[in-house]
């Protein structure tokens, strides 16, 4: 659909949000939460920047990449949009795309090592910004899976704590398995607010580590029980614009 008419394409791009939002909804009301204490990251990096364009105007202000470059393209494209769009990396940063990354990030999802950080608070310091970012935790047992081991995640929030250029504001994860059960993804969600409220209790982060990132198109609902604060859609939000 991303060919057709752009009206038809707004309009089915607001049918997917309404519909998306109202499960949002049903979820915190489930959880006894307050709608306003989740946000929509809507993953871009399946559409093209009309359609990012079309979302942000539709009230979708949180708009995520997964790779750098595609990042750097859309947000310098839309630099006239109205508030600016607040981008989050989803996916990896490499150490040599940080300095180009960092100017339009309103969040980093995947700081996931000691010289990531390095790097970061390096290129933070030369500007003054500074990098707001969640620690991306490895909840499976796939070493080939992006993010720390559980049992690494103090120390590096620890050191954190000790760049001024850098401020880690939660966690990000995803469940070790999209195998359809929706019981195995909770437990995985569980684990990592626990962690969370553990790193909290210890108080290993003056912060508070206040953000979950968990929960993307086949799960969040399960994330906002186990207490998601943001949650990543991509294909559950672009039904239907190819």
């Amino acid at each position: 659909m991303s060919g057709s008419d752009p009206t038809a394409r707004r309009e089915r791009l607001r049918r997917n949000l309404d519909a998306l939002s109202d499960r949002v909804a049903a979820a915190c009301s489930r959880a006894g939460r307050d709608r306003s204490s989740v946000r929509i990251v809507a993953v871009t990096k399946y559409v093209d920047t009309e359609t990012t364009r079309i979302l942000h105007e539709l009230g979708c202000h949180d708009l995520g990449e997964s790779r750098p470059q595609v990042l750097w393209e859309k947000a310098t494209t839309l630099t006239d949009c109205v508030p600016p769009p607040r981008w989050h990396l989803v996916g990896h940063l490499q150490r040599n795309k940080a300095r180009r990354t960092l100017p339009h990030l309103a969040l980093l999802h995947s700081l996931d090592s000691r010289r990531l950080l390095d790097a970061i608070e390096a290129e933070s310091s030369l500007t003054g910004r500074v990098c707001q970012a969640l620690v991306e935790v490895n909840l499976s047992t796939d070493p080939g899976r992006t993010g720390l081991a559980m049992d690494a995640v103090r120390d590096l929030v620890a050191a954190a704590a000790e760049c001024p250029h850098v401020r880690i504001c939660g966690l990000m994860g995803m469940a070790a398995l999209p195998d359809d059960r929706p019981d195995a993804a909770r437990r995985d969600f569980a684990r990592l607010r626990e962690l969370r409220d553990r790193l909290r209790r210890d108080g290993v982060d003056a912060e508070g580590l206040a953000e979950l990132s968990m929960g993307m198109s086949g799960d969040f609902e399960e994330a906002i029980l186990e207490g998601a604060t943001l949650i990543r859609l991509g294909s559950a939000l672009f039904d239907g614009i190819t």
